[in-house]
């Protein structure tokens, strides 16, 4: 059920955090595997590094997702090394942490950028290199649909890439490619670390969380590992929720 062996995992903003946990876990299971990242250079390598020690193949490309031709350069760099992408993981994000009425343009294109519209030019410009069965996975969290102190920007571009996940797997359904989201609950990573109240959010969380601990990052990529896997085929354009029951409490 989990045998990937022979194909191609891309994970943008895949060097630390989620995406190296999901990274990792493809690999487990015989997928070689392309990490993006734009600043963190040592963490890409390193990542890379454990990738090979499962045996499997792991690329790094530095690329900014937010600008077309950096993502035109890394699947030309793909496609020479691979020659294809089985699974495209949308993990990159970023985003200004201020309240709504602080925020400016370029706050706000900035996040919707990054964490929305490089879905669509990574999906535009990589399906040449997918093919039916193909497996499209959109890292989201519980902003795009709760209020969070600061997270304006970014919790309203992770509405729109919920959104534009329902969008193409309506338009890629019928290509045999299925397209979903995974929404992470509170997850101690290094993002986590920049906002001011860090503290208060893990331990509201935890306490909140019916199952009594936090989501980690091998909980987000173990649904990931799910949803590249033939029990996910009828499980098209749809949200799945890894928080331990957080959501559910209002």
């Amino acid at each position: 059920m989990f045998n990937l062996n022979g194909r191609v995992a891309l994970i943008t903003g895949g060097s630390r955090g989620i995406g190296r946990a999901i990274a990792l876990r493809l690999a487990e299971h015989g997928m070689d595997v392309v990490v993006n990242y734009v600043r963190h250079k040592k963490d890409a390598q390193f990542t890379a590094t454990e990738v090979e020690k499962l045996g499997q193949k792991c690329l790094t490309v530095k690329a900014n997702v937010a600008k077309e031709q950096d993502v035109v350069h890394m699947f030309e760099t793909i496609q020479q090394e691979f020659g294809r992408v089985d699974v495209l993981v949308s993990n990159a994000a970023s985003g200004v942490l201020k309240p709504a009425l602080e925020l400016t343009e370029r706050h706000w294109n900035w996040a919707m950028d990054i964490n929305a519209r490089a879905l669509l030019s990574l999906v535009q410009l990589g399906l040449p290199l997918m093919r039916e069965g193909s497996r499209v996975i959109a890292v989201s969290s519980l902003g795009s649909i709760r209020a969070i102190q600061n997270y304006t920007t970014v919790g309203a571009s992770k509405a729109a890439l919920e959104s534009l996940v329902r969008h193409l797997a309506v338009e890629l359904g019928p290509k045999g490619i299925r397209v979903n989201t995974v929404s992470a609950g509170a997850v101690d990573t290094d993002a986590l670390k920049k906002f001011p109240n860090r503290d208060e959010i893990l331990e509201g969380a935890m306490s909140r969380t019916p199952l009594g601990r936090l989501t980690t990052p091998d909980d987000v990529a173990d649904v990931a590992l799910f949803l590249c896997s033939n029990l996910a085929d009828m499980i098209q354009g749809q949200v799945v929720t890894v928080d331990g029951g957080y959501a559910i409490m209002g």
